[in-house]
């Protein structure tokens, strides 16, 4: 199943319960536009490459459009189009003023130079400048992409626009860019998971955790998780999985992956696979790296009761299915990882205003609007007694949809 047909799935299963006809939801879920574009840059060994591009823009119901843009060797457009929709009900969902998009460029950051990186960003923002910026489609960092790549992002659509530092968001703190930005999407995660088991009567100090990536979004929320005195037992990056019984040392893990660049070569842990670590006998698990990684093959196997979704679409949608029916509480991607479009939102605000919030009052604004949204997904699934997932799509759908009718088809 691919991932535009995946987030269809969930779609149609709220849309069922809305007892939404087929015009509407056709209307909902087709992309308002699609922009597929050629990067033809010179590398450094003198040779032209031409990469293709990407941007989707699906929705602009409740406001500009807001959305990731992600170097990976596995970008095409059926998952930005998956993405942009995702995009769509996750601002819904938080209720803030945004509709979705999301872009990429096929390439694989890491056989690019730093100079290479940058003249295929400022190439990629001459053929979208007129179709993004602050009132229209403002980007923020995704995978393979960081807080530098959206500074160049700024400066190259300022020469076609004009000072605007609100044109884009995820930019270093010195940069117009808001405290806290970095850490929101896993910091988010881990509030959600402490929220989820409040109402569950879960200790967090009894809380055994497994978190598949060990990126911005997974090592930001174990670092939050460790000090919620969470039993983090294993992590993982690109380099595999590290396990150890009774909890690992977060704080070491995170300086040696910043000395090392990796957790290759991590010694003070059992070495796993990343698969094998979804599988282990933990209480709650966290995949916070790429999608599709919980499929109908590997599902059986899923011992965690309780799964936070740090990446975008990390569970097929009939294996999500069978973890509902198993009992496992799933918080959904659209609500779990969150937490960056919302801090995105909040250096928006900031830049508009050209006023800087310090970082107690951008964490605390996180928090409550967060909670917030926990609160009505959580109420709305035990009324309607379906998933986490499903509720959190009826919430999205309805105000899309009433944005939609009230600003006249």
């Amino acid at each position: 199943m691919k991932a535009n047909e995946a987030v269809q799935v969930f779609f149609n299963r709220a849309a069922d319960i809305l007892e939404m006809p087929e015009n509407q939801r056709r209307l909902l879920t087709t992309a308002m536009r699609e922009v597929t574009v050629e990067v033809p840059v010179e590398m450094d060994n003198g040779e032209l490459d031409v990469l293709i591009g990407y941007r989707v823009q699906h929705s602009n119901a409740r406001g500009p459009m807001k959305g990731g843009l992600r170097y990976h060797w596995e970008v095409d457009l059926d998952e930005v189009r998956a993405l942009a929709s995702l995009m769509t009900w996750k601002t819904a969902v938080v209720n803030i003023p945004y509709g979705g998009a999301k872009g990429g460029i096929c390439v694989d950051p890491r056989k690019l130079s730093r100079k290479e990186k940058e003249r295929i960003t400022r190439k990629f923002v001459d053929q979208i400048h007129e179709i993004v910026g602050p009132d229209k489609d403002i980007p923020a960092p995704d995978m393979g992409t960081n807080s530098e790549t959206m500074a160049w992002i700024r400066n190259q659509w300022e020469k076609y626009h004009g000072f605007n530092p609100a044109c884009i968001t995820g930019k270093p703190v010195e940069d117009y860019g808001a405290k806290g930005r970095e850490e929101a999407t896993g910091r988010g995660c881990g509030i959600l998971a402490f929220k989820m088991l409040q109402r569950l009567n879960h200790d967090p100090r009894q809380t055994r955790v497994a978190i598949q990536g060990f990126g911005n979004v997974g090592s930001h929320a174990a670092k939050y998780m460790y000090e919620s005195e969470f039993k983090i037992e294993a992590i993982s990056d690109i380099s595999g999985g590290y396990y150890r019984e009774g909890g690992l040392d977060i704080p070491e893990a995170l300086s040696y992956v910043l000395e090392n660049g990796s957790l290759a070569g991590y010694q003070n842990a059992d070495p796993i696979s990343n698969e094998a670590l979804l599988c282990l006998d933990v209480d709650l698990l966290m995949p916070s790296a790429l999608g599709g990684v919980i499929t109908e093959d590997n599902v059986a196997d899923i011992k965690a009761k309780y799964i936070v979704e740090g990446a975008n679409g990390p569970i097929h949608a009939n294996a999500d299915e069978t973890l509902f029916k198993r009992g496992v509480t799933v918080i959904p991607d659209i609500l779990a990882n969150a937490g960056g479009v919302t801090v995105s939102y909040f250096e928006w605000v900031q830049n508009r205003q050209y006023y800087s919030w310090d970082l107690n009052r951008v964490r605390q604004q996180l928090d409550h609007v967060l909670t917030s949204a926990f609160e009505e997904v959580w109420q709305t699934a035990n009324e309607h007694k379906i998933s986490l997932r499903t509720a959190a799509f009826m919430i999205g759908i309805r105000r899309v949809m009433r944005a939609t009718e009230l600003s006249g088809i």
